[in-house]
């Protein structure tokens, strides 16, 4: 009854009352099959969905404490009736591309290894974001592939009760030798970021080879039986922009959904409204192109307006965080790798939950600490020229 009562509020300040729980079928991309395997690694498949994964990784070991509910606490919901039931956690600053978006070309300083968060403090934390109502949670970096942890990561966090989605956004480098066992342990939606089909274009946005590499991480998500495999590309004018329609045509066969990002502003990646390209060009371009394009239904928290081409396996969709922002329907939180808790993608404002963590704090001291940064949220970003000058960090130490 809580849980019902606190989205009706949620909803009502929101302005979504024709809201009907639809979900468009390619943004889940879950897969259903829970898989043990034993000390050898050898599967067995479980027919029972709710058994916990376990899988052979270097240490892990399935949580015994694991909680029996989750229900909907206030401290998700913000001021404006938003409730935040989704989760980005950083699990680390490290990355293997040096992308140009992403940090300026002399690198970014990076925290020290002590003041990472470990192993045990993301499980806890994150089981408090679930405990209390988060059902998604998205790994990301840096390029989270690079922990050396991340198996165990996943397996602990895909065993959280309550959390239905597991994800995590990677730039495709390591990912194809790693998604067998990071599924085994949970893993249940992929998002790669690709944003040109050009070896030559890649090494130069990335300083970096690995164009190769990239593309078999996609098509191994797609073998392990992800659907959709998101591809994130980020759109810059004189750069990308030619290869639109190229990527709209990877959806005609395979289950692939394209996701166009306007380019946004972060400290060190010299934007520059010259190199925005607004979705309402990208959208103009894929429809002449191809005039089957279609508008799908979106779900109110979707950051992504969603389409499909007519007799296409996949999908396109479009982020328009910076012409036409979607800070209504948001529903995202981030604690960055150090440790910092993020309300807003753009919002300088950061708070510590490591340092109380740390300091012997325990569960109703952070949540206390959460839900008075999560009533701080403001009802909208500042608007792309206002976010250009304001300082904010690198997108490799806030995750995306």
């Amino acid at each position: 009854m809580m849980k019902r009562h606190v989205f009706k509020f949620a909803r009502s300040r929101m302005g979504f009352a024709d809201f009907n729980c639809f979900l468009v079928d390619f943004e889940t991309g879950s897969c259903s099959t829970s898989r043990n395997c034993d000390s050898k690694g050898l599967l067995r498949h479980q027919m029972n969905a709710s058994a916990p994964r376990m899988c052979s990784t270097s240490c892990a070991k399935v949580p015994e404490d694991l909680p029996k509910d989750n229900p909907v606490s206030d401290m998700l919901l913000d001021s404006f009736g938003r409730l935040h039931t989704y989760l980005r956690i950083s699990l680390t600053e490290r990355c293997n591309l040096r992308c140009q978006y992403c940090m300026p070309a002399e690198g970014v300083d990076l925290t020290p290894s002590p003041k990472i968060l470990s192993q045990n403090e993301i499980v806890r934390l994150a089981n408090l974001f679930v405990s209390s109502g988060v059902d998604k949670i998205r790994l990301t970096g840096g390029e989270p592939t690079v922990r050396k942890d991340i198996e165990d990561i996943c397996l602990h966090l895909s065993n959280l009760n309550g959390l239905k989605t597991l994800a995590i956004t990677t730039n495709g480098i390591t990912l194809a030798r790693k998604l067998p066992k990071l599924k085994e342990c949970g893993l249940t939606s992929v998002n790669i970021s690709l944003d040109t089909l050009v070896p030559a274009k890649f090494e130069f946005m990335t300083r970096r080879k690995g164009h190769q590499k990239v593309m078999e991480s996609i098509n191994a998500a797609i073998d392990l039986g992800y659907n959709p495999v998101k591809v994130n590309c980020v759109v810059m004018r004189g750069f990308n922009d030619d290869e639109i329609c190229d990527f709209v045509e990877l959806t005609r066969d395979k289950p692939i959904n394209i996701r166009f990002i306007e380019f946004m502003p972060f400290d060190g990646n010299v934007w520059n409204v010259k190199k925005l390209v607004p979705y309402s060009e990208m959208l103009d371009r894929v429809v002449k192109r191809f005039p089957g394009l279609k508008r799908l239904q979106d779900h109110p928290t979707d950051t992504a307006k969603n389409f499909r081409v007519d007799e296409h396996a996949g999908a396109v969709s479009f982020i328009t965080s910076m012409t036409e922002h979607f800070c209504a329907g948001c529903n995202r939180l981030r604690l960055l790798a150090d440790g910092n808790f993020k309300v807003c993608l753009f919002g300088p404002s950061e708070v510590s939950l490591r340092d109380p963590l740390r300091q012997g704090a325990n569960d109703h001291e952070l949540r206390e600490i959460i839900g008075s940064a999560v009533k701080k949220k403001k009802a909208s970003h500042a608007g792309m020229f206002d976010i250009a000058k304001t300082s904010n960090r690198p997108m490799i130490h806030i995750g995306g």
